[in-house]
Order: C-alpha cells, then sequence, then structure tokens
C-alpha cells in the first residue's frame, strides 16, 4: 500500500494522556484516563495571565456536568471526560473542552481560506456557489441539529463539523485528486484531504505549534470520510450528514449553473426524498434521527441511505465527473500539478510542497500559476 504524505495518516487517539484541568468526570474525579492529576486550586491562565475569579466561573463545570447528566443520551461523550489533548493545558472556566475547539478552529487562518475555496464549481462567476466554508457551516449546522434531537454533544459535534475539511486543497475534489495523484507518481505518496485537516490542526496552524485539540475531536476530524469510523457517534453523525450536506447543495449548484434541469433528476430518488432540497435534507435528518434512536448506533433506514447513495451515483455521473465538467477538472489537474512540481524542483521536500499547495485557496493557486507562465 502506498504511504500517505500527512502525518495524521497513522493517527489513533492516545488515550492514556495525564493532565489535568479538562479530562475530569463528575466533581473532579478521573473518567475514562489511566492517569490523572487532581485539582491544583489555581486559576486558569490565558497566556500569563490569570482568569479572574468569579462566581459564574466558580461554578461553571459543575454546572455543565450536571445538566450534562439530566439531559444527555448515556451514549453521549461528557465534555468534561474528554480523553484530552497531546499537551496538558489548565482548563478554561467559561468554556468546555469542546467549545474551546471549536473556538480555536474558528479563529484559524486555515478556518478563514475556506470561504475561497471551491466546493464544486471552478472559480465561478456568481455569488451564490457555494464554497468549502458554506459547506462546512452547512454541515455544522445539520449535524447539531440531529446531535440535540439525539440527545448526543453539540459541542464536539460542532468542532468537529468546523473543522473536518480545513485540510481540503483549492478546487475542490479535482484538486485532491491532482495533488495525490503528483504525490503518487513523484515519490511514491499519496494525500488525502482528511488526513491533512488532521496535520493543520496538530501541526500547521499557530505557526506549527497546532491548535492542540481533544482526542475526540482530531478522530472525528480524521475519520469524517475514509475506512475508519469515528469512535464517537458525534463523529459519525458528522460523517453522514457531510453526505447529505454535499449532495442536497451541490444539485442546487448544479441546476444555478445550468449543469443540470430539476427534471432530469432521477425520479423514483425524488419522489421518496422530496423535490427541494430543504424537503429532502428534512427527510434525510428525520429517518437518520429516528433510526439511530431505535439502534442506539447512527443509522438510516435501508431505503433512505439506498435512494440517497443512488443520488450521489448520478451526481458523480452527471456532475462531478461528467464530459461537461472536464475542462475544468483538466484545469484545476494542470495548476495543481505544475505548481507542485515547480515547488519540489526548486527543493522543497515533499511534505513542504503539499503543505503549500493544499494550503493555497483558488484565487492564490490561479495568480500563483500564472505567475509561473509569465
Amino acid at each position: 500500500m502506498l504511504g500517505s504524505v500527512t502525518l495524521g495518516a497513522r493517527f489513533r487517539p492516545h488515550w492514556g494522556w495525564t493532565g489535568k484541568g479538562e479530562g475530569t468526570g463528575a466533581g473532579g474525579a478521573p473518567r475514562r484516563l489511566k492517569t490523572l492529576a487532581g485539582p491544583t486550586g489555581r486559576a486558569a491562565r490565558v497566556g500569563h495571565v490569570p482568569e479572574l475569579a468569579g462566581r459564574v466561573a466558580d461554578a461553571f463545570a459543575t454546572r455543565i456536568r450536571e445538566q450534562e447528566e439530566a439531559w444527555l443520551s448515556p451514549l453521549a461523550v461528557r465534555s468534561y471526560e474528554t480523553r484530552g489533548r497531546v499537551h496538558a493545558e489548565d482548563a478554561c472556566r467559561l468554556r468546555t473542552p469542546f467549545q474551546r475547539d471549536r473556538d480555536r478552529i474558528v479563529h484559524s487562518k486555515s478556518f478563514r481560506r475556506l470561504k475561497h475555496k471551491t466546493q464544486v464549481f471552478i472559480d465561478p462567476s456568481g455569488d451564490h456557489y457555494r464554497t468549502r466554508l458554506t459547506h462546512t457551516l452547512e454541515t455544522t449546522g445539520i449535524s447539531r441539529g440531529v446531535a440535540r434531537a439525539l440527545r448526543l454533544n453539540e459541542d464536539l459535534t460542532e468542532a468537529i463539523g468546523l473543522g473536518h475539511d480545513l485540510g481540503h486543497p483549492a478546487f475542490g475534489h479535482a484538486g485532491e485528486e491532482a495533488l495525490d495523484a503528483a504525490l503518487r507518481e513523484r515519490f511514491g505518496l499519496g494525500f488525502r484531504h482528511n488526513e491533512h485537516s488532521l496535520r493543520v490542526v496538530d501541526h500547521l496552524e499557530r505557526d506549527g505549534r497546532g491548535l492542540n485539540l481533544t482526542a475526540e475531536v482530531r478522530d472525528g476530524i480524521l475519520n469524517h470520510t475514509g475506512h475508519d469510523e469515528p469512535d464517537t457517534l458525534e463523529g459519525k453523525i458528522v460523517r453522514l450528514v457531510d453526505r447529505v450536506a454535499y449532495i442536497n447543495h451541490d444539485i442546487d449548484d448544479a441546476v444555478r449553473a445550468g449543469v443540470l434541469a430539476t427534471t432530469e433528476l432521477p425520479a423514483e430518488e425524488i419522489e421518496l426524498l422530496g423535490p427541494t432540497g430543504p424537503r429532502r435534507i428534512d427527510t434525510l435528518v428525520h429517518d437518520l434521527v429516528e433510526n439511530s434512536e431505535r439502534a442506539g448506533e447512527i443509522r438510516q433506514s435501508d431505503e433512505i441511505g439506498e435512494a440517497m447513495l443512488s443520488l450521489r451515483s448520478f451526481m458523480f455521473e452527471r456532475v462531478y465527473l461528467a464530459a461537461d465538467a472536464k475542462p475544468n477538472q483538466e484545469r484545476a489537474h494542470g495548476i495543481i500539478r505544475r505548481i507542485f512540481a515547480h515547488l519540489v524542483d526548486e527543493g522543497r521536500s515533499p511534505q513542504d510542497a503539499t503543505d503549500y499547495v493544499a494550503g493555497m485557496t483558488d484565487r492564490f493557486a490561479l495568480a500563483y500559476a500564472a505567475r509561473l507562465e509569465s
């Protein structure tokens, strides 16, 4: 099997971490951890500045624990039972560990760049086409709704949803395929955006220090696609809803672009799922919630699941891999491969070249390629 250029390829969450503050069970007792240091009595710090003590901050963690025990399903991950971070940190006294992860993702440079990365259509002229950022927000919103309905941890679900595509290259799936092909041809390596998303949060953000996210969020980001399933139900929600979101909003964009007419959509699947994007999402979400509640696992019914996969196959045939899309795909492949080859020929390592190319937005890549041709 070919290796992967990203460090996330062999990642499995490190459950034996020893730290303090964020991995405790109710009342501060250790839960799900092999070893856990007890409370230190010190105020949490932001940089070198201690957080001010206060009535709300002092009671925050206890209140959250009590609320979660009263509300959450027994299958949900508890916020203060996280399996920890690679590097120990004092707890934030007004946010749960998963809220903290969410904030770190939203404030990251890689998250901001998603607004200029393509979802399907390369460098579209209209203002209303989805980008990687709008896809991320739609996926996260639907996922959080599913998590609430199932009484799972919404903050964990949200953090995974917001971080799942941070490592996606420019030009959508065409860009990912091009970078993967370039690595395989020159170095016998490969590229997968989920693995690179983990590398982004672990090693590239904050000038190489990474975001130091919790194990549950890192696991959900890595396994939102690929062979392995996430370890948490919250991660499994994002994995499935990712498809729910992109199938439906890509249909909307394809119709807007004139690539598809609504009358060309497969009749049987549309009759079952619904005639519009909102109706289809509503059908898929209700089916997912009801079947998951009964199964104690994230599940669709066979009928609805098969209809969704059939609709996905239709989109690959008519939109993603269609003859009309080939010129744009070839353009994207050419740009990515040209930039990658240039960087390697200049002396950059495969990993450095990959990190640089995968971080590019569509417009930056287009401008960079234009400079190479001038």
